[in-house]
């Protein structure tokens, strides 16, 4: 029988798994997909319900409310900032507009798990740097792996799944070192969880140097994961590209209208990160004083670099009421969830603590 041919690419892609969920009717805590665990704000899901009765219409295509949002948050102009349907969907509008078949994108690994089916869709070929010890980026690595075919390298700090920031100093030499026609992207969907005072302040960065584009959503800290939507601040052509390259009508209005409204309300959403920043440490004190050796995390989440041993460290933490996101011969990420969630989990983990 003849069929349609998929493209060649589809056969070597690596699937996106999704963290687990719990099983219908049981009762389990779920720190699997880094999700913030307070609900939106009351005022933010009025908002919700008050859109909702225009969606028989088309958004707004460009986002403008939101971009002009964002872009007064952060004293940018707004021509400069791109909305998409989740900071995912924009990677893929800056691949698409900026790779050719065949080029080279830098990245590190083990890091965000879509990067790599990001990059094969726009017609790239990933060029995976390993991690440095204690699981942060090796940005002198990944500065010589850059070849002539080089058009993109990606930093996501803090890293997905280890949790460290890279530090101001080594991205200053990094930068200084990668060719002014080669885009670097700062991947930070967890720049609010930060507070390492070493890390970069990407927006002076974007100011500094023409070929940095900063990437951002609002799943994490502002609690929309279900709503999709995300953001890149590029130069005024490269975000034009980006907005050429990207899905017409990709934020919905009912996620436009909420996230213009979460900015409203910053500093109430940020105290509600202070909460998951102090079950962070809370979190990571814990570990460690049971003698696990964690990376220093300035995410939601930590990294429990368990090996081979992932997988069954989390069948075991789920059985026990606390679903987790493991990689298979490399670790398991632990969300940061409620009190109750942390206390459930530090006790999973001293029955496996190292001994």
């Amino acid at each position: 029988m003849t069929r349609v041919p998929l493209r060649r690419a589809l056969s070597d892609l690596p699937p996106y798994v999704p963290g687990a969920r719990a099983a219908v009717g049981a009762a389990a805590f779920k720190l699997s997909s880094n999700e913030n665990p307070y609900p939106p704000l009351p005022s933010v899901v009025a908002t919700i319900a008050d859109a909702a009765v225009d969606i028989n219409r088309y958004p707004d295509m460009h986002a403008t409310e939101l971009c002009e949002a964002i872009a007064g948050s952060l004293g940018v102009d707004p021509e400069t900032v791109v909305a998409g349907c989740g900071s995912v969907a924009v990677l893929g509008h800056i691949l698409t507009a900026v790779c050719e078949s065949g080029d080279e994108v830098v990245l590190p690994w083990r890091s965000f798990e879509a990067y790599p089916i990001a990059i094969s869709l726009a017609g790239g070929v990933g060029v995976p740097v390993p991690l440095a010890a204690g699981g942060r980026l090796d940005l002198p690595a990944m500065a010589a792996a850059i070849t002539p075919r080089t058009r993109v390298v990606l930093v996501c700090t803090p890293n997905n799944p280890t949790g460290p920031s890279v530090h101001a100093d080594e991205l200053d030499e990094f930068l200084a070192a990668v060719p002014e026609d080669v885009l670097v992207v700062l991947d930070e969907a967890y720049v609010e969880f930060v507070r390492d005072p070493q890390a970069p302040d990407a927006m002076a960065l974007f100011a500094a140097h023409r070929n940095v584009v900063v990437l951002r959503t609002f799943s994490k800290a502002y609690g929309l994961a279900g709503l999709r939507v995300g953001y890149a601040v590029a130069r005024a052509r490269l975000a034009a590209g980006i907005r050429a390259a990207s899905t017409p009508f990709g934020v919905s209005h009912v996620a436009q209208l909420a996230a213009v409204a979460s900015l409203r309300h910053t500093p109430e959403l940020l105290a509600r990160v202070e909460r998951v920043v102090g079950e962070r440490t809370r979190l990571l004190d814990g570990l460690r004083a049971q003698g696990w050796d964690v990376p220093d995390s300035q995410a939601n989440f930590v990294w429990l670099p368990l090996g081979d041993a992932a997988t069954a460290f989390a069948e075991r933490s789920a059985r026990a009421g606390v679903i987790v996101r493991p990689f298979a011969g490399d670790g398991v990420r632990v969300s940061v969830g409620e009190p109750e969630a942390v206390d459930l989990f530090l006790e999973i983990a001293a029955e496996a603590a190292p001994r």
